[in-house]
């Protein structure tokens, strides 16, 4: 799946089928559902978990926590946009799908 075609679901009820708990994570993000994409996020403990909690910790503007989880995920805290990183994020997660 390409990033135009996880972007078009977002017109969906409901994430696609088969996508990792992190793109659900993403998906419901961007549908504005904070609440459940940090529940998702934060039930994967990866580095790319940590990542993805970390960007939604930045979007809630809790800068510190979000630097917490930047560290646990090994990356720098970005100075790109919010919407940068979601899409930086998706395309990286969507090469394994």
């Amino acid at each position: 799946m390409l990033l135009r075609d996880f972007v078009n679901t977002l017109q969906q009820g409901e994430p696609p089928m088969g996508v990792s708990t992190l793109l659900e994570a993403l998906w419901y993000d961007a549908k504005g559902n904070w609440v459940k994409a940090h529940g998702l996020a934060q039930s994967v403990h990866t580095a790319r978990g940590a990542w993805v909690h970390a960007y939604l910790h930045r979007k809630e503007g809790d800068l510190a926590n979000a630097a917490y989880w930047y560290a646990r995920a090994r990356k720098e805290v970005p100075m790109i946009s919010l919407d940068e990183e979601w899409e930086r994020i998706c395309t990286i997660l969507l090469s394994n799908f």
